[in-house]
């Protein structure tokens, strides 16, 4: 029999048995029924139920005030962008006493938006701006909000690069959008293919939404799609139909552990990739990065991965992985060509354009890899250069000598970055084939 509370209500931790499995908020009451603590959950009833376990009594982050738990409610919602959205609102409303640290500690990250620029920005900052935006949080989860901004930009493609860019100057027509441009996450404002007021208008709905009115945006696109189909703008009605379908499907493609960023705390991507530009003699300050490493299964497979950086943070729908084909053995030079070989033929395929700069894993050898694969397309390369673990030295084409900078310099911290995660990445991707050849499993 469910044991039961003073007052003839389930005790919290049967309460908690008969939440949803879906995605929501749940909100912790002592006894005079006031909020004390209020956190998201993917599935209420795995993540409410947790704090009821006997662990938990021993886990320093809960077990101060777990005891003043008296009831517990949720609140549903569509899914964990969602939620992760609510938690944030209800705590900023409503100051529950045991998350104090979210409230006080100034390190906890922000949704902002720069809506003082023609082209507002959208970002992730644990330093807000003084004026000028519009801030959304704080946020207990730091991941999850990078992974949902990430699923955000999906929907209302807005930028999240750091530009300085005003509509009445036409030199901006003549710049090259990045990556998220060419596979429609961004509306591209930065080689004015937008202009100022749809950009700002699509800004505007992403903040009803942020503010929980999912509804109100749903029937203003529904309204301007349908003046688009009367008027024969059919483009452009295809592109609110598939818009509104995105929004009210987000449940579906929230997964903010698929999307989520890793964390940078000593990198500074701005200054990183101005270091960059002087150290690598560019023209203009570079905005995207892949890397390229290998990993070998075992001693006789080879595996490859590509991680893609924009702006100097990892973007995760560009990662790639390779299961090395044309190479026996073990071959690091010959896996890298066919690496950055495949990944050329890739970005054809999809009228991507290359990134500004190529960072391999490893030293003149490897280098000479990955110039030969564009040379044997009859292409010229982008920036390539490598980077060697032992001493951290730069290896750039047409160079005898390395570059050797600085441990402290923000342009190595960026590269040495932007190498562990695609050795990261490569490590992972072994990982996964071994254990499929463990268990006997089909790729």
């Amino acid at each position: 029999m469910a044991r039961q509370s003073t007052d003839g209500e389930l005790a919290p931790g049967e309460k908690v048995k008969t939440f949803p499995t879906t995605p929501g908020v749940y909100l912790m009451k002592d006894a005079q029924g006031r909020v004390i603590y209020i956190g998201k959950a993917k599935n209420l009833r795995a993540r409410a139920g947790s704090y009821f376990h006997a662990t938990a009594t021993r886990d320093r982050r809960i077990c101060d005030w777990i005891g003043e738990v008296a009831d517990v409610d949720h609140l549903p919602a569509d899914g964990e962008v969602d939620a992760l959205l609510m938690e944030a609102r209800l705590i900023k409303d409503i100051q529950p006493k045991h998350n104090r640290d979210l409230k006080d500690d100034k390190s906890f990250p922000y949704l902002q938006i720069t809506v003082g620029e023609d082209f507002p920005r959208v970002n992730f900052t644990r330093e807000p701006l003084g004026s000028g935006v519009k801030l959304y949080g704080p946020f207990p989860h730091a991941k999850s909000l990078r992974g949902a901004i990430q699923v955000l930009q999906r929907i209302f493609k807005f930028r999240t690069c750091s530009l300085d860019i005003h509509e009445d100057d036409q030199r901006w027509r003549w710049f090259r959008p990045c990556l998220l441009a060419s596979i429609g996450q961004c509306t591209a404002p930065c080689n004015l293919r937008i202009d100022r007021e749809t950009y700002r208008r699509d800004i505007r709905r992403l903040r009803l939404f942020l503010d929980g009115k999912k509804k109100a945006v749903l029937k203003e696109m529904d309204e301007e799609m349908r003046e688009a189909s009367k008027a024969l703008q059919f483009e452009k009605a295809a592109r609110l139909r598939d818009e509104i379908k995105a929004l009210e499907n987000i449940s579906l493609r929230g997964d903010l552990a698929k999307h989520a960023q890793p964390e940078v705390f000593y990198v500074d991507p701005r200054k990183g990739l101005k270091g960059l530009q002087k150290i690598l003699h560019l023209e203009s300050v570079p905005r995207t990065i892949d890397g390229v490493d290998i990993a070998h299964l075992g001693g006789n497979e080879t595996v490859g991965s590509l991680v893609t950086f924009v702006d100097g943070l990892p973007f995760k729908p560009g990662y790639r992985r390779y299961r090395i084909k044309t190479v026996s053995g073990i071959d690091d030079f010959a896996s890298i060509r066919e690496v950055v070989s495949r990944r050329i033929e890739g970005l054809a395929q999809r009228e991507e354009p290359f990134p500004d700069i190529f960072l391999i894993d490893g030293g003149k050898g490897q280098l000479s890899a990955a110039l030969d694969a564009f040379k044997a397309k009859g292409i010229t390369p982008p920036t390539i250069i490598s980077l060697a673990k032992r001493e951290e030295e730069i290896y750039v084409p047409g160079r005898s000598d390395p570059i050797v900078l600085s441990r402290r310099s923000f342009a190595l911290r960026l590269l040495q970055y932007v190498r562990d995660e695609a050795h990261r990445f490569a490590q992972h991707y072994h990982h996964m084939l071994r254990k499929k050849r463990v268990l006997g499993e089909d790729d």
